[in-house]
């Protein structure tokens, strides 16, 4: 059994919500964990997790949305995690000076603002990071908090940094791509510290690569891990899945 811990499964990307369930479903992937990340991904998600059991969703402003993210947006974010037991984490949050750099200060300010939601109702984390390595880690160490840095990019040695801090490191389909670090952080890394996600519709493993991605893929991703570690794909989602539950703190 494998869990998808991080898509995003808008109407926008796919005409047939059912369909994307079903095919994930016949590849093992029984669990999925939607990401809502703005207003109206956050108010899409509440729908989708309502109507099916086997999805639950991290809500939080994504770093693109600093410049129009208010105080009264993040007590209304705040609100909705309290009232629902299937919002299991803060997230996708963080820093990103790859697209914008004229607004570094309010995006480590709505970063930190959510990084004292997370503390206060004791929620995990998922930290989206590109471009800003340092000043993230730099940020994060201050808190006391859990979580999974997000479709993992960087080096070997922030890898294990993060990790001494409390942190998992989300491996999506780049690990499939020709050519990635990310084949010398798996193999270095222990398979606990390993969450799977595949962050569709975006970063379609091999061979679909280009393509729109899907939940149905993980298997894919799990493959090329067990390749890199000299494990079984069945350890991998086994191992994995555990990690996941044991993180959000959900019984499935």
């Amino acid at each position: 059994m494998y869990i998808d811990s991080h898509c995003h499964l808008s109407k926008e990307y796919y005409e047939s919500l059912d369909e994307i369930i079903n095919k994930a479903k016949e590849n093992n992937v029984n669990t999925l964990i939607i990401s809502g990340c703005d207003k109206n991904g956050i108010i899409e998600g509440l729908d989708i997790i309502n109507k099916y059991e086997n999805i639950y969703m991290t809500i939080g402003f994504h770093p693109s949305e600093a410049n129009i993210t208010t105080d009264e947006d993040l007590l209304w974010l705040e609100k909705l995690i309290e009232e629902n037991n299937k919002i299991i984490a803060v997230g996708e949050i963080g820093l990103d000076y790859y697209w914008v750099k004229d607004n570094k200060e309010l995006q480590k300010d709505l970063f930190k603002k959510q990084l004292d939601i997370a503390a206060r109702l004791n929620l995990p984390v998922i930290i989206h990071s590109r471009e800003a390595t340092q000043e993230t880690y730099d940020m994060l160490k201050e808190y006391d908090l859990k979580g999974i840095i997000h479709c993992y990019s960087g080096s070997l040695e922030m890898a294990k940094e993060y990790i001494k801090i409390g942190y998992k490191i989300g491996i999506g389909g780049v690990v499939t791509f020709k050519n990635t670090n990310l084949v010398d952080v798996v193999k270095e890394i222990d398979i606990k510290d390993i969450t799977l996600e595949t962050d569709s519709p975006y970063l379609a493993p091999t061979p679909y690569r280009g393509k729109q991605n899907s939940p149905e893929y993980i298997p894919l991703i799990a493959e090329k891990i067990a390749e890199i570690k000299e494990i079984t794909k069945e350890e991998v989602g086994k191992i994995t899945t555990n990690n996941i539950k044991e993180l959000f703190n959900i019984k499935i």
